[in-house]
This record gives C-alpha cells, structure tokens and sequence, in this order.
C-alpha cells in the first residue's frame, strides 16, 4: 500500500505540471507567425493555380470553419478539454483526420525503439562501467573512457548522416527508409519478417543508444571506483570474500544508485535521440510526424506529441523513484514515514 500510495500521490502531483507544460508547449507553437491557413494558400496558388485574391479568401473561409481566428488560449482550452473530457486529440488539418489516429500510428514504435536502445545503454554502459573500473589504469580503460568520450561529444543526428552516407552511397543497402522491405510488407508476423525488422532498425537503435551507453558507463565507472575504495568494501575483503563477490554482492548494487535515479530522464533522452535519427532516416515515427506538423501549421498534431514527451519524463521520473525504494531499503523507510 505504501508504493501504491507513492505512486498516486506523486500522479496526482504531476497534473498540474502536466497543465502547465501543454499551456506553455501550446503557446511556443503558436509563437511563429502564419497557420494552416497559410499554407493552404501556398498550395491553391503554387499547385492549384489560383489567384492570390481567390487564395486569401479561401484560406480566411478556411480559418472561420476552423476556429483559427479565434484566441490562443481559447483555441487552448478547447484542445486540452477535448483531451480531458472525451479523449479526444484534436484534428490533423494537414492529414484531414484525428490525432488519435496518428498516435496510434506513430507512438508505439518510437516507443519500442526508444525502449530497446533504453535496454542495450543501459545493460552494455553498465558492464562496461564495471569492467572499466576493475581494470582501471590498463588499456581496456582507456579504450573504454575513449569510446564514451565519443559517444558523448559526437551529436546523433551527425551520426546518422555519417550512417547513412556509409550504408547508402557506400555499401548500396536499401534497407534505409522504412520498417519492412516491400516483400515483407503487409505480410504475418513470421521469424523472416521480424530478421528483416532487424536488418532496418539496428542502426537507429545503435545511434540512439550509443550516448546512453556512453554516460551511464562514465558514471557507473565513476561510482565503482569510489565504492570500491569504501571501508565495507575493505571489511568485506579481510573477510575472505571472493573477489567476484565482493564487487557483485556488495559493490555494484551500491554504485547502481545514481544510474537508477538517471532512469527518470534516461527514457525520454532515448525517444529524443530516437526522435532524431528517424528524422535522418525517414522513419515513420514521432520525430518526422513533428517536424511535417511545425513545417505546416498543424498545431494539434505537434502539441500532443509534444505533451506525451513532456508525460513521458514525468512517468520516467516516477519509476527511478520506484526503483530506488526496491533498491535501497532506507528510501522505502522513508516513503513508509510520509
């Protein structure tokens, strides 16, 4: 009862930030100048051969029916009440149906994604911090400290270019672009259709994780080093613990306290950086359904993106406090006392 009131207490906490991130998010998209409507003008003039009089009065028509003259913080609260009381996301003007739809559609594999380059950071970077601090001052460390140091420094979306370029132009892969080879597409889930899933995600997930893997090795490394020199840990050796032992059983689960609190942000860090590289890859994700909608205007489509990252962090944060009560029994104790 007493996690379950934790977790109430800090959900029911987190709604008014929740409130306040859509309001501000809601109002940066606004902030540049044009709309829809503009867009729509561009087009019936560029594609549609209109004349800018006809245009404008298309477009102002357009902006009536579509409640676009109306207030920003009215326009506001009739978004954020729809999502309150009815579920409901708005309407993509560019893709003429509901945002839900496009949610559906685009949120489960930047999650899956995100998630699986959240696993690989996390499980490598912890090995690898481990075996970086039991070598410390060898070859392996400075191997290791120089790979994390590129990981952290070179930008992602950097990266994904040079990926790219290499698989593309390089090694003539078509296997960029897309989820599925047009084969598999539309086909049962089979163990060929999943190896070809593969054969198209792995350089996103590797890309996405690598400055994941690169911070939590530093710090697992770090935290290592200073527990090992503890006087427990010294204790623990006198007694004639193995030395296995010792940095397993007593050392590492103390060093995972500043990884585990870092889980909070680490998620949300990956579906940004898998956000990124699916813009360089052109993946049918989060980051270019965002993108299209800030080009054009379409403002439901980005601010409720935009408000399930901001959910995402805050949901992250509460599982890192979870999981530092299952880990350390002094913060359960505490929990217990308020």
């Amino acid at each position: 009862m007493t996690v379950l009131r934790f977790v109430l207490k800090r959900l029911l906490a987190a709604l008014p930030i929740i409130l306040l991130l859509s309001l501000v998010t809601f109002l940066i998209i606004h902030a540049p100048p044009g709309d829809y409507a503009d867009h729509l003008r561009t087009m019936l003039i560029n594609q549609g051969g209109a004349s800018a009089a006809e245009a404008d009065a298309q477009a102002e028509l357009f902006r009536q029916r579509n409640g676009l003259k109306d207030p920003v913080l009215i326009q506001y609260l009739h978004w954020i009440t729809g999502i309150v009381t009815r579920g409901d996301f708005g309407f993509s003007l560019a893709a003429n149906r509901p945002v839900a739809e496009i949610v559906a559609e685009r949120l489960p594999p930047t999650l899956i994604l995100a998630l699986t380059s959240h696993l690989l950071a996390t499980g490598l970077g912890v090995s690898m911090g481990v075996l970086a601090a039991t070598r410390a001052g060898t070859w392996i460390d400075s191997a290791l400290n120089l790979f994390a140091f590129v990981g952290m420094t070179t930008p992602r979306f950097l990266l994904a270019l040079i990926v790219v370029y290499v698989l593309v132009f390089q090694l003539g892969s078509a296997q960029v672009g897309s989820f599925q080879s047009a084969r598999y597409s539309g086909a049962p889930w089979s163990w060929g259709k999943i190896g070809d899933l593969i054969a198209h995600v792995w350089p996103v997930i590797l890309i996405a994780a690598w400055g994941g893997l690169a911070y939590s090795m530093r710090v697992m490394r770090g935290n290592l080093l200073d527990v090992l020199n503890a006087q427990y840990v010294e204790t623990a050796r006198a007694k004639g613990l193995s030395p296995r032992r010792v940095i397993f059983g007593h050392a590492v689960p103390n060093a995972l306290h500043p990884l585990v609190a870092y889980q909070g942000v680490a998620l949300p860090y990956m579906v940004t950086g898998e956000i990124e590289v699916a813009i360089v890859f052109g993946l049918a994700t989060v980051g270019p359904a965002i993108v299209g909608a800030m080009a054009v205007g379409d403002v439901d489509v980005a601010a409720t993106f935009m408000l399930v990252l901001a959910i995402t962090l805050i949901l992250g944060n509460i599982l890192a406090d979870l999981g530092l009560m299952l880990l350390d029994p002094r913060i359960r104790l505490e929990g217990a006392d308020r």
